[in-house]
């Protein structure tokens, strides 16, 4: 009993070349050109209000997560809030603080449980997609992004009193290469 094999045989492949050379260099070209410009890289973009000018770009791979850390406005101490893309939106996954202030969750609920680390910080599970995060860069807060590896200052990104908008977004290997999507 002969074996069926899935795959295209060399002899095949290489009868396709000699007698049909243009649609061989046709397939290859138009599966280049959609690894170019299909938009299947993800990215967090982050850009400002009034006028949308685009202050940083990053590519993230889906799940990734990223940090956004400040200093809370009542009991002077710091909070991190945890997201995470996925797909065109962001999961904001979590927040860790070490001491309670105001407008801080204090109680669990068993969607969104508190609980307290090994570290002894709280962490209160948050869970909620959203399309995008926009926060006020203040000149108390301190705001930073924690994003692979690096503590980006907000005032780096945007003057205080602007606002910036968190969002993922799909982008094609070309943008990620022509709009500094890499860094930017």
């Amino acid at each position: 009993m002969e074996q069926k094999s899935s795959h295209l045989s060399p002899v095949f492949v290489g009868h396709f070349k000699r007698n049909m050379p243009g649609a061989f260099i046709a397939v290859i070209a138009l599966g280049m050109l959609y690894l170019l410009l299909a938009p299947t890289q993800s990215a967090l973009v982050v850009k400002t209000l009034n006028p949308e000018t685009t202050v940083l770009c990053a590519r993230m791979t889906e799940g990734e997560e990223w940090a956004v850390s400040y200093i809370h406005s009542v009991n002077k101490r710091p909070v991190y809030d945890y997201l995470r893309i996925q797909g065109t939106q962001l999961l904001i996954a979590r927040s860790r603080y070490d001491a309670f202030g105001a407008g801080m969750p204090e109680t669990t609920t068993p969607e969104n449980p508190l609980r307290v680390g090994k570290d002894g910080w709280l962490e209160y599970t948050v869970n909620r997609l959203v399309f995008d995060v926009r926060i006020f860069v203040g000149r108390v807060a301190k705001h930073q992004l924690h994003l692979k590896g690096r503590e980006i200052p907000f005032a780096s990104l945007a003057n205080p009193g602007r606002t910036l908008c968190f969002s993922s977004e799909k982008k094609s290997l070309l943008q990620i290469l022509t709009q500094g999507c890499l860094w930017k």
